[in-house]
């Protein structure tokens, strides 16, 4: 009697290649390395979901491919063989199993995406009274519906103003922030104003370690100001403000990015986030404050002494290659 052909059990292999996929998963799920630095505390709660995603990506292409590879191998039309391969009509509980486990995986990812949306504040639709009286003050509520606001206010024919956005955690969405600054995007710079000094700049400077609130519009058409190492985004609509609230944790500059296409130098409409320490920050507020004052004997750019035209024009005639006698025609 022949001796029969030891093999080894199909579900042995089943369950190996399955913890060969697992482990290669989620070690790349957690080295993919495919994201920048994080700069901000919002941005580990966003990466978490990154990396979750990556690793079911992953086990789902090794799964897909080699099983594609296998089929390829295994079912191979061998030499001399001209055959028909065997008719399959079909095999439901395979057919209902590939469908559920990628449904389970939507919702649950979905469920996990509205959490995580939720704790940065993404539901806080903010609901700022506008006092119809410019004399009074105006009442801000965050995670604030209609009727929670002073009757009194509405009453007196004042107005309700929506602000959407990242509110902030539900830990900061109901206090002021540290700092306030208002965002305006136009074809094809950022603006950014600082309503506490009065500063305007091309650059936003915030503080390290304090709690920032972007109120965000645009003039002209949508905008999407991007912080890639912050892993926040928002939309500038214009007749709409939006507002992103976040804190940085690391001192540096960063880049600020449109990411809706807004016209033909829409690639060129970027900027820098540069965070500073709470000294250097201060000391950047008063620098700036100094270079808008109104008495020019503070104004970094004022001159000591007043010059005519000629004068001020000689240190420039060398670099421009312009001669005496261009020179003295222009004065």
């Amino acid at each position: 009697m022949a001796q029969e052909k030891e093999t080894v059990p199909s579900s042995l292999i089943t369950l190996t290649v399955g913890l060969l996929v697992a482990g290669i998963s989620v070690w790349y799920g957690q080295n993919n390395g495919l994201l920048p630095e994080q700069i901000s505390k919002q941005a580990p709660l966003v990466d978490n979901l990154f990396d979750l995603m990556v690793t079911i990506g992953t086990a789902l292409f090794l799964l897909v491919e080699g099983a594609i590879v296998f089929a390829l191998i295994k079912f191979r039309r061998r030499k001399g063989d001209e055959t028909d391969s065997p008719h399959i009509k079909g095999n439901f509980p395979l057919e209902v199993f590939w469908t559920a486990i990628p449904a389970f995986i939507v919702i649950g990812l979905g469920i996990y995406s509205v959490q995580l949306y939720s704790e940065m504040g993404g539901f806080d639709n903010v609901k700022k009274a506008v006092a119809s009286n410019p004399a009074e003050s105006i009442v801000e509520l965050a995670s604030a519906s209609r009727s929670d606001i002073n009757p009194l206010l509405l009453a007196q024919g004042n107005s309700i103003i929506n602000r959407y956005g990242i509110g902030g955690n539900p830990d900061t969405a109901k206090t002021l922030p540290d700092l306030e600054v208002n965002v305006k995007g136009i074809q094809y710079a950022w603006l950014f104003n600082y309503p506490d000094s009065g500063i305007t700049a091309g650059e936003l400077h915030i503080p390290v370690n304090e709690d920032i609130k972007l109120n965000i519009e645009a003039e002209d058409v949508i905008h999407s100001f991007w912080l890639p190492q912050f892993r926040i985004k928002q939309d500038a609509i214009p007749g709409e403000t939006t507002q992103l609230r976040f804190t940085a944790t690391e001192t540096g500059t960063y880049p600020v990015v449109c990411a809706e296409l807004c016209g033909a130098y829409h690639g060129a409409m970027r900027t820098n986030i540069v965070i500073h320490t709470q000294e250097e920050y201060a000391q950047w507020v008063e620098d700036n404050k100094i270079a808008r004052s109104p008495d020019f004997e503070q104004t970094v750019a004022a001159t000591s002494q007043p010059v005519d035209d000629g004068e001020f024009m000689k240190p420039y005639v060398k670099d421009l290659g312009i001669d005496a006698e261009s020179l003295k025609a222009l004065q």
